[in-house]
């Protein structure tokens, strides 16, 4: 076995060994518990308490016909590459990727994203990463 398909298949094998055991014990319909030191609520900020005003994403939705628009919004200061939103994301009610924005701090003045869904309804979730303070997550119904 050649070198780097050895360490591909250690690596698989050890991620899939300490996930099993998680994935198994899940039951169907429960939600994902919070990923207490991998990303940050409102009601959870963790190490970061106090950072809640400026780093926690705002979610507007507006809808018309079967498009439903999505901006989020996150208050926190762009100043250059020392300290900025790096980008949002925009998951779905199963924690799936649907869309993303990155932003260049050396061009962008606010951390203000827009996202365009068709034929979508239930619950949004919006990640806002920070470069300093890590990940934020905030949710809205659509």
């Amino acid at each position: 076995m050649e070198r780097r398909n050895f360490i591909r298949l250690s690596v698989a094998s050890t991620a899939a060994g300490l996930l099993a055991p998680v994935i198994s014990q899940a039951e169907a319909g429960k939600p994902i518990p919070p990923a207490a030191d991998i990303y940050f609520t409102k009601e959870a900020p963790g190490r970061w308490a106090g950072k809640e005003a400026t780093h926690l994403p705002s979610v507007e939705i507006s809808k018309s016909g079967s498009e439903t628009s999505i901006k989020v919004v996150t208050p926190h200061e762009m100043k250059g590459y020392e300290h900025y939103i790096v980008k949002h994301v925009l998951l779905d009610k199963n924690y799936k990727f649907l869309q993303e924005h990155m932003f260049d701090p050396t061009k962008d003045s606010t951390a203000i994203s827009t996202f365009v869904l068709k034929d979508y309804s239930g619950t949004v979730y919006a990640l806002s990463l920070c470069n300093k303070h890590d990940l934020w997550l905030s949710k809205a119904e659509v």
